[in-house]
């Protein structure tokens, strides 16, 4: 599916509706193992193929749960983009699920909705995001998540000087 582009004036009109769907991703043994050695998670079953055949149902090792969770950024920034923005800021996840194991080989892609946005008292916009991360062929989602995301759209100002002594920030 293509990236959508929504202007963050907008986010209202998207209210209640997917946004979109990344690429799907495989994830290999490769990429678990790095992930195995950038964070110490060296347990068994996502590191050890031969015990992994022979004990684990799939055959294979399982991909971390906090693997699949770092994937989010990257595949989020292939769903949708943000015209209008300044920046964003990740402010949190609530309700994560991790709903079923993934074997090493599987691939993955990410679907994105649009929940809830409230203002937040920078000017943001404080918006959730429900994500739910589906493997190839499965019909139970891998995990889900609201990512609580804050928008700040762009906003030039310039300084007005109508006396020596007095400044007044205009919107352009």
């Amino acid at each position: 599916m293509a990236k959508s582009t929504i202007d963050i004036t907008s986010l209202n009109q998207h209210m209640g509706q997917p946004l979109g769907t990344s690429r799907w991703l495989e994830i290999n043994q490769s990429r678990v193992t790095k992930f195995a050695e950038a964070t110490g998670d060296f347990n068994w079953i996502h590191v050890d193929q031969e015990r992994a055949r022979t004990e684990l149902a799939s055959g294979r090792t399982l991909v971390q749960n906090f693997l699949l969770l770092s994937l989010i950024p990257q595949l989020f920034d292939q769903t949708v983009a943000f015209s209008g923005l300044r920046y964003g800021q990740n402010k949190g996840a609530r309700k994560l699920n991790f709903l079923a194991p993934l074997a090493t080989g599987s691939r993955v892609r990410l679907r994105v909705s649009l929940a809830k946005i409230d203002q937040d008292e920078t000017g943001g916009q404080l918006v959730t995001f429900p994500l739910i991360l589906e493997e190839d062929g499965s019909d139970c989602p891998v995990l889900n998540l609201d990512l609580r995301l804050l928008l700040v759209a762009e906003q030039r100002v310039r300084l007005r000087i109508s006396s020596a002594d007095q400044h007044q920030a205009v919107a352009l």
